[in-house]
């Protein structure tokens, strides 16, 4: 992998260059009445690091890295939040140095001195947390924090073919997961927008959505067993297809976000690649165009076509992803099937949209076969604005832009009067704060008996005053999502930013058995301290 940059998303060199930057920044400044300036970009050598506070064990030396670019690259994740701060040249939360264990002997060793110490150790995988996953943000007692880098755990250790399973070691990145599984005609199929620079084992930590939209959505449907090194021990689950006997102890560690143990290895479900192919895009004109759309969403996830793309996209979004001009909300919508053509799926889909009022011309339906996906109209401008919309993200704080997502998951029969509860506190909040901006939607996910509304706010900020700024649109958000009966977070985990709202959303006894499950695996409280569950 190239060098990842230390302060924002991706690898140096990609994303806008500068001479595109300032036509990012122009345009932004004529589209909110303000001229805006960016900020230059980050240089390692102008970081200023805290002193460390504690030094690598002798007998972990080699597998310990003090060096700035390390400390500083392992400081946060790449929120809003940590790109603010990464722009400003703030590490003040760096950790004192970055552990790279080769194996679960290191790792129970980097454990038994954390404990000894009193020093945090924070879990990383790919650092693409956008929730405070991976800051250390540290209790009273804390003598220092480390991060726990798993990326030379990185092989695909065994394929099971008959079985179409694999086990997989928890640091590999997804490129090269997809990369190993190829020759066998095989693929894990959860590609989230974080997938170039994220995990198998920060996907199943986190619960991670991938990016197809219906039936298998969360990495939870792909575990088969998990091996977990916890600072008590070594938990290892049974390999089986299914079984009844009891509450699954994989369910304890997929979500645990690095608080109770660290998973370093993965029976994965896997599938044959796909071969068959079928797409198009539904317009729904008109002022109720997104309402209109909503409900044609509706009808095809509860049809049983599970289609793999079924991502609607408000008017705001259409545009701002090229999808579409105007006030047309716009439906992307693909089958994949590595064992049929998908004529009749497709057809169907698009019979279900006519009816709810969706335009699809007749030349729009695109079936074919082989192992290129969509990469022309409105889902292949969809796909490049999705995964170029990190870097411009980058862009936008440099520029002191508010550019914030949140996404959540609520009921159908809830989402009319959610979404509307939603925007207009939004809409208040960026008014109230920032004098403007904007709140887009489109669906990620949907499911027979709900969706998962994405949100993204844009609006202009004080340069200098973004944190305090973003805090407020941010608070305005959970306070409505927990309000209208959605979940705090549908796919982006909990992390520190959400775990007010998760205090809020879980039964209180379920708290007390976590709280519980955390004294047990992790007695001395170094495992992620602030995630999910407090030590006793």
């Amino acid at each position: 992998m190239a060098r990842r940059k230390f302060w924002g998303w991706g690898v140096e060199g990609a994303g806008p260059d500068e001479e595109q930057a300032r036509g990012v920044a122009r345009t932004l400044s004529a589209a909110y009445g303000r001229e805006l300036e960016l900020a230059p970009v980050p240089r390692i050598e102008d970081v200023s690091l805290p002193a460390p506070r504690v030094t690598p064990p002798p007998a972990l030396a080699s597998r310990c890295s003090s060096e700035p670019s390390d400390r500083a690259g392992h400081t946060y994740g790449k929120s809003y939040r940590d790109v603010v701060r990464g722009v400003r040249g703030d590490f003040s939360a760096a950790p004192d140095f970055v552990a790279r264990p080769a194996d679960e002997s290191d790792l129970a060793a980097l454990f038994d001195w954390c404990g000894s110490n009193q020093v945090a150790a924070i879990p990383y995988g790919g650092g693409s947390s956008v929730v405070g996953g991976v800051e250390a943000r540290l209790p009273g007692d804390s003598r220092g924090a480390i991060s726990v880098d798993l990326s030379r755990l990185d092989r695909v250790l065994e394929i099971d073919r008959s079985s179409r399973a694999a086990r997989i070691q928890a640091g590999i990145f997804g490129p090269a997961l997809e990369d190993a599984l190829r020759p066998h005609g095989l693929t894990l199929r959860h590609f989230p927008q974080s997938f170039e620079f994220s995990t198998l084992g920060g996907w199943i930590a986190t619960r991670s959505g991938g990016h197809y939209a219906t039936l298998y959505t969360h990495i939870d449907d792909f575990v088969e067993s998990l091996r977990v090194v916890t600072p008590e021990g070594v938990s290892e689950s049974r390999r089986l297809p299914g079984s009844g006997a009891g509450p699954s102890p994989d369910r304890l560690w997929i979500g645990s976000e690095g608080a109770l143990g660290v998973i370093t290895e993965a029976w994965m479900r896997l599938q044959d690649r796909p071969r068959f192919r079928a797409s198009t895009s539904v317009r729904f004109g008109g002022a109720d165009g997104f309402a209109r759309g909503a409900a044609a969403v509706r009808t095809l996830s509860q049809s049983g076509l599970a289609p793999s793309n079924c991502r609607l996209l408000d008017a705001g979004e259409a545009r701002n992803a090229g999808a579409a001009e105007g006030d047309d909300a716009v439906l992307v919508l693909g089958f994949e099937s590595a064992d049929h053509a998908l004529d009749a799926w497709i057809a169907r889909a698009v019979e279900l949209c006519r009816d709810a009022g969706g335009q699809v011309p007749d030349d729009a339906v695109r079936t074919r076969s082989g192992d290129e996906g969509a990469r022309e109209g409105a889902a292949g401008a969809w796909r490049q604005a999705f995964l170029h919309m990190p870097y411009l993200r980058d862009v936008a704080v440099r520029a002191a832009m508010i550019s914030e997502t949140f996404e959540t998951a609520v009921t159908w029969d809830a989402f009319e009067s959610f979404d509307a509860g939603v925007r207009d506190a939004v809409g208040d909040a960026l008014k109230r704060v920032c004098g403007a901006g904007s709140v887009t939607c489109r669906f990620t996910h949907v499911y027979p008996d709900g969706p998962a509304p994405y949100y993204t706010v844009m609006a202009p900020g004080r340069r200098g005053s973004e944190l305090e700024m973003w805090g407020e649109i941010k608070s305005a958000a959970n306070e409505a999502l927990l309000r209208g009966g959605g979940s705090i977070t549908h796919h982006h985990a909990v992390g520190r930013d959400h775990r007010a709202g998760y205090d809020r959303q879980r039964p209180e006894l379920f708290a007390r058995a976590l709280a519980a499950a955390k004294a047990e695996l992790d007695p001395r409280g170094i495992l992620n301290p602030g995630v999910l569950i407090d030590p006793r």
